[in-house]
């Protein structure tokens, strides 16, 4: 069996591990109805529309 030649430092070990606690921007679309940007699978917060049909009265 393999036997590692050196010790692997703290911070080696740790950059290592951090790379999996990296936060993303959310994804962005545009609301086909009104052009403003949003959430994907989601009611638009400007117009309220989902899909194809009203979902939220924004008045």
């Amino acid at each position: 069996m393999a036997v590692p030649k050196k010790k692997t430092s703290k911070s080696k070990t740790r950059s290592r591990r951090a790379s999996a606690w990296q936060l993303n921007a959310p994804a962005r679309s545009l609301c086909p109805r009104c052009g403003n940007a949003k959430t994907p699978h989601t009611v638009c917060p400007s117009c309220g529309w989902y899909r194809d049909r009203v979902v939220v009265d924004v008045g």
